[in-house]
């Protein structure tokens, strides 16, 4: 696990602990921040692989500020606390947490905690790649069909002609059919 950590802690002996656990679980660097102001800025500064935050007992708004700070979309982050109110775990999931621990803040099992939360967001990261690229090929699939639409009027011809003569287009200018279908689009609403 060679990996740069932030560890977001007040309390300088549990600071110490978290960072002993993270070194005995093989990481290469670890960076302590122990004060909230200007948290988003510090993390940022830091450029960690991965965020550890150890709180005793966290509010909504102050979960929703943190992870914002901790950048949930951008890295793992990994949340410890010692108490947790009811909905506080689909709070910190629904913001992006990647491991959520209610009073496990022990230093034999932040490594497996970390492994299961660094897993958990590539898992995340992949979904939503995937699904963005559904959207986005259903996006080019609704503009192909528009310019197919334009095309079948302009010319009188059916939608298998449609969609030759813009895969044929694509082919000769070496674009993507989507491209071509939209300046097509781009075109025919500049005319009207």
């Amino acid at each position: 696990m060679n990996l740069h950590i932030v560890v977001v802690e007040k309390d300088p002996e549990r600071a110490q602990m978290i960072e002993e656990g993270l070194r005995g679980a093989g990481a290469s660097e670890v960076t302590i921040i122990s004060q909230d102001r200007g948290l988003a800025r510090k993390i940022a500064d830091c450029h960690p692989d991965m965020v550890l935050i150890a709180l005793e007992s966290p509010s909504r708004d102050y979960l929703e500020e943190l992870t914002l700070a901790t950048g949930p979309m951008d890295r793992p982050v990994a949340m410890f606390v010692d108490k947790s109110e009811s909905n506080m775990t689909e709070a910190a999931i629904s913001a992006g947490v990647s491991a959520y621990v209610v009073d496990g803040l022990r230093q034999e099992r932040i490594k497996p905690i970390l492994e299961a939360a660094i897993v958990r967001f590539q898992m995340v990261q992949k979904m939503r790649a995937e699904l963005s690229a559904t959207r986005r090929a259903l996006e080019e699939r609704k503009v192909i069909d528009r310019a197919k639409g334009l095309l079948m009027r302009a010319r009188n011809i059916d939608e298998e002609e449609a969609y030759g003569l813009l895969r044929k287009t694509a082919m000769a200018q070496g674009k993507k059919m989507a491209d071509v279908a939209q300046a097509l689009v781009t075109a025919s609403e500049l005319l009207k």
